[in-house]
């Protein structure tokens, strides 16, 4: 399609403060010239020469660019390039629109046809193409979380750590929520690349054991087969408030 018609192409990624998801997105690109040739990532601010001149050297090397942006996406000013103007409960700002942003940039500046895409929820839905290893992890912590509550452990919740690369080890441990709640961490800058615009080998080293596996769910006429819950409710038993 590139040849003919669409020049590149803006998927807009979940991530307000850290750009995880984003950077996982280079996972994709296993050769030099593969897709995405450049990350937006928000613990990078926005710099629009210099990102428009890394889009047309890709246009000109690979005759196609494709971008993977984090929805908070800041620029120079450290205020995100999305804001609505909204809150949600946190506090935090309600962001959507980084990819037409970015769309539109390049379209007036450099004149290439762009298309751009926005997967929102299916970031967080996609079950039946989740790795083995995000599977176990689920599974253990999940796990864990019952056992803390059946043995009386209150204001803690089940993390995981990694004991080692290559092989992968982790283990689960205690967080104190106190440590955890609207906390976030972000991408440590050795994991960036030196431009801003990539990731580099440690991060992906950390990055790859997390994809590793395919565990397909059952699938019934076409369509995964997931458990039907009968979802009674049940008295509520907490409290609304509680002291950590």
């Amino acid at each position: 399609m590139s040849r003919t018609s669409t020049k590149v192409f803006v998927l807009e990624v979940m991530g307000r403060h850290a750009g995880w998801a984003t950077a996982a997105c280079a996972l994709a690109a296993e050769r030099e010239g593969e897709a995405p040739h450049i990350l937006l990532l928000p613990e990078v601010l926005f710099d629009e020469a210099r990102f428009l001149s890394k889009v047309q050297r890709a246009l000109e090397q690979y005759g196609q660019c494709v971008i993977a942006v984090a929805e908070g996406v800041k620029g120079p000013d450290g205020e995100f390039l999305s804001a609505s103007g909204s809150k949600d409960a946190f506090g935090h700002a309600q962001l959507g629109g980084a990819a037409p942003l970015i769309t539109n940039l390049i379209g007036a500046k450099l004149g290439s046809k762009c298309h751009w895409a926005v997967p929102d929820y299916l970031q967080r839905s996609a079950r039946h193409i989740a790795s083995e290893t995000d599977l176990q992890h689920a599974y253990a912590v999940g796990r864990a979380a019952v056992e803390f509550a059946i043995a009386g452990r209150s204001g803690v919740m089940p993390a995981i750590r990694r004991l080692s690369d290559e092989p992968y080890c982790w283990d689960i441990i205690e967080a104190p929520l106190s440590d955890v709640a609207n906390q976030e961490k972000l991408l440590p800058p050795d994991f960036i690349s030196a431009d801003g615009f990539g990731i580099t080998a440690a991060a992906r080293r950390y990055l790859a054991p997390l994809i590793v596996g395919e565990a397909y769910p059952p699938f019934r006429n076409g369509l995964p087969d997931y458990v039907k819950l009968r979802n009674v409710a049940v008295p509520k038993r907490l409290n609304t408030e509680f002291a950590l």
